[in-house]
């Protein structure tokens, strides 16, 4: 608002002009905020007048958003403001062969993407790997991770206060177990900097992504410290954690599930279906390795974040975390008997309960994998590990043997395919 005077020479509020056109953005008046509802508006009688709201008040026709298949009851907890659904497609790749320490079998993978292509390569990788012999996987670690900061009157009471918090790590466990019966804190490691101390606490969180679940724990904990170091406060977030977000942290701390997937890919199966000699693809990936030191790159991969996405989306993942989950290292190494690949994912933060997971679509999506509820999160890590070393392997295929623009035209949104 501006300010003009009047003629008495006394300062008077205008109030903001209101256009409806593309010269000038409206100004937002009580009529323009959404509105509320008994119980968050979750009944269908509730999410059907707040379209119809968003209807009237943008032109918009919303008729294919509002086409849902299960009680929007359903949605409590995973979102606010809910006027129907977005329909992403959901394709599946596979099958894939994992030798895992949790998941073993033939595996068909859920991806729901826009992305044309993207699920044929990831296919072809998985069938080459099947046709190898299969992919071996093991979970490595399973710990999520939060890091508070704690702050101190000088240098000399913040080194004290580092000091003295592993000692009484048993005493904070004890805290963080009457805010949960699913997460356990693990472990905790104290940074210093300057008269601040960053506390990076680990958690296992279950079947759960726990994020949730840690920050209320951490904050108990964070709470009796305080009580603990008269003079001290603390903020519950420092960003050292790297939730969300890709560090070189994540690469080394890790943050979730800590999973490894390897298999041998044999001449004769380079050369059968991915039409590419060991030599070939090995020359890609080694390339491609400066191509990302010279970037600055955070780890090594090919598209990581696609196959996390599209598998993310359709089994009720926070998809947000596909940044710290891409972080990772693609490692090809020629052999005799024709090329060893692997991919090594540090920070991959998945869940089979709680979240999105038990919202129907992504259920069932969960169930074809045999992945849904209590005791598979670690199976589905390594089943996710073992689709993603396919992603890579086709796409550098692709690019060692000059397919890849013609599989996108092929498949893709330019030409697609009526096959």
């Amino acid at each position: 608002m501006k300010e003009k005077n009047n003629a008495g020479g006394k300062a008077k509020l205008l109030e903001p002009r209101v256009v409806r056109d593309d010269s000038e953005p409206a100004a937002m008046g009580p009529s323009d905020l959404l509105p509320r509802m008994k119980d968050q508006g979750y009944a269908v009688d509730r999410m059907d007048r707040r379209r119809a709201w968003v209807e009237e008040k943008t032109g918009a026709s919303l008729r294919h958003i509002g086409s849902l298949s299960f009680d929007p009851e359903r949605m409590r907890g995973n979102i606010e403001n809910p006027i129907g659904v977005a329909q992403v497609p959901v394709g599946v790749a596979g099958p894939i062969l994992v030798h895992g320490q949790h998941a073993r079998g033939l595996f068909y993978v859920p991806m729901a993407t826009t992305e044309g292509a993207l699920i044929r390569s990831y296919e072809r990788g998985m069938v080459a790997l099947t046709r190898a012999g299969g992919v071996q996987t093991a979970v490595l670690a399973d710990e999520n991770q939060i890091a508070p900061t704690f702050f101190f009157d000088d240098v000399h009471s913040a080194h004290a206060f580092a000091k003295w918090a592993p000692a009484h790590l048993a005493e904070m466990q004890i805290v963080a177990a009457t805010t949960t019966r699913h997460g356990k804190l693990t472990g905790l490691k104290c940074y210093q900097i300057g008269r601040q101390v960053l506390v990076n606490f680990g958690f296992t969180t279950g079947d759960a992504q726990g994020m949730n679940m840690i920050v209320k724990a951490a904050d108990a904990v964070c709470a009796w410290i305080r009580n603990q170091q008269p003079g001290s406060s603390y903020l519950i977030f420092s960003g050292l954690c790297s939730e969300k977000r890709a560090s070189g942290f994540v690469m080394t701390r890790g943050k979730g599930k800590r999973v490894t997937a390897g298999a041998l890919l044999t001449n004769d199966v380079l050369r059968m279906y991915l039409h590419v000699t060991a030599a070939q693809l090995f020359r890609v990936w080694q390339s491609t390795v400066i191509g990302h030191l010279q970037a600055g790159a955070m780890g090594y991969n090919a598209h990581y974040a696609n196959g996390l996405t599209a598998i993310f989306i359709a089994t009720g993942q926070d998809v947000a975390n596909v940044v710290n989950a891409a972080c990772g290292v693609t490692n090809f190494e020629l052999h005799p008997e024709g090329l060893f690949v692997s991919v090594t994912l540090p920070a991959l933060s998945v869940a089979t309960v709680g979240g999105g997971t038990g919202l129907p679509t992504q259920r069932e999506a969960l169930e074809i994998m045999g992945c849904h509820g209590t005791g598979k999160a670690k199976k589905f890590a390594e089943v996710v590990a073992a689709a993603l070393l396919g992603g890579e392997i086709s796409m550098g295929a692709a690019i060692a043997s000059g397919e890849f623009v013609a599989a996108h035209e092929h498949y893709g949104r330019n030409r697609p395919s009526r096959e």
